[in-house]
């Protein structure tokens, strides 16, 4: 009879330990795809925005209104943090104070390196979830089969009925927690290896960033190098 087999009638006729672990799957499910939107929405746009901020933020006159334009284009704020901190830096000035005696190229590059690990670390969050969900999701529901299998067979032994028929059906509906297992990992593998693609990305253009900024608020005034040239890419943005 339909009505006395599938996964209706398996959850039906689970214990309290199998819909544990039913419901596990389930948090776990909804809180890697909540993630997943969440964050594939923030990497793609802070990575379309990426080229036209840096642009504007070169073709600025100084670095104070470069940083008050980056602060428009970068609405993530991924490129704004380092910007700041490269101009507070620049213009702190503590006499007598132990900051004092460092050179100012040292207090730029400590700065930078300060805004630079909090922003990637900023986009590196949660992908400590997806990579957890993808790597024991698959032994969750490995535990609810084996627990399910378990059930079974005892249920059958008390019965006295250990024909095929009888126990093909029960272990077959085990065997469905361990694709639920599956169904919840696959999804969260890919969106770790995709999502940690772009923030491989951003992270290598905010290291160019730091790095251009460094050069330029630490070289003297009349030898200070002219901002970098905007990428085509950056170009065509802006038309």
């Amino acid at each position: 009879m339909a009505g006395s087999s599938g996964i209706i009638h398996y959850l039906q006729t689970s214990d309290a330990i199998t819909h544990g672990v039913a419901y596990v799957l389930l948090a776990m499910s909804i809180a890697s795809w909540c993630f997943l939107i969440v964050k594939s929405w923030i990497l793609t746009r802070a990575k379309r925005q990426a080229a036209r901020a840096i642009a504007t933020f070169w073709q600025a006159p100084t670095l104070a209104e470069g940083v008050a334009t980056l602060r428009r284009t970068d609405r993530e704020r991924v490129f704004a943090p380092l910007a700041e901190a490269a101009l507070h830096a620049a213009e702190v000035d503590i006499p007598g104070a132990l900051l004092a005696r460092v050179e100012r190229s040292e207090r730029v590059l400590r700065a930078l390196r300060q805004a630079l690990n909090a922003s990637q670390r900023r986009l590196e969050f949660g992908q400590v979830l997806l990579a957890s969900v993808g790597s024991t999701a698959p032994f969750v529901g490995l535990l609810g089969t084996v627990w399910g299998i378990y059930h079974a067979l005892g249920s059958i032994a008390a019965s006295g009925q250990a024909q095929i028929e009888n126990v093909a059906g029960p272990v077959g509906e085990a065997l469905i927690m361990t694709a639920f297992g599956l169904v919840v990992a696959i999804p969260a593998v890919l969106a770790y290896n995709v999502l940690g693609r772009l923030v491989r990305q951003l992270s290598e253009e905010l290291d160019g960033f730091a790095h251009d900024l460094h050069a330029y608020v630490c070289a003297p005034a009349e030898d200070a190098p002219a901002p970098p040239r905007a990428h085509p890419a950056a170009r065509e943005t802006q038309r």
